[in-house]
């Protein structure tokens, strides 16, 4: 008694111009949202610093997550030639991570529009409770931090 009714979670749209699947979901990107968490993203596993990044070398970071590769030229893509061995190739990968972190703020966020998660100043950050149950919503705690192996643009 007292708790709403489970309704089937609906897919995450802001747009067109990408768009990811797993499971039975299907999240759809306009372009500035889906370079905005790509961006996010990289910086949470320490590959670029946040916001570091522009033009052609946020364009290649974005084909990279999209494509699986990176198919122009350009520092970015040198960069991830010379560390192939560390960052790519393998079925826990940069690319993999890079998904996953996207999907999951997308995720969250509708969530969050569908009154079924709730954002919580915990400390010193937000957390996310589900409305339900009030149970929290873990973090992702094993990703890798690849900084060792990171992109540091040239300062302009």
């Amino acid at each position: 008694m007292g708790h709403k009714p489970r309704k089937s979670p609906s897919n995450y749209q802001s747009g067109a111009d990408f768009t990811m699947e797993f499971g039975k979901f299907r999240f759809r990107f306009n372009t500035r949202d889906f370079r905005e968490r790509v961006d996010m993203a990289a910086a949470q596993l320490g590959f670029v610093q946040a916001g570091a990044l522009v033009g052609d070398e946020l364009d290649q970071l974005v084909e990279l997550v999209a494509h699986g590769e990176v198919r122009s030229d350009g520092t970015l893509a040198s960069h991830l030639a010379e560390h192939r061995e560390r960052l790519l190739g393998f079925d826990d990968d940069l690319v993999h991570w890079l998904r996953k972190l996207v999907f999951r703020g997308a995720w969250i966020d509708q969530q969050i529009k569908e009154d079924l998660v709730e954002p919580v100043f915990e400390g010193d950050d937000f957390v996310y409770r589900c409305t339900v149950t009030s149970d929290l919503i873990d973090e992702i705690v094993d990703k890798p931090d690849w900084s060792e192996v990171g992109f540091r643009a040239d300062p302009a």
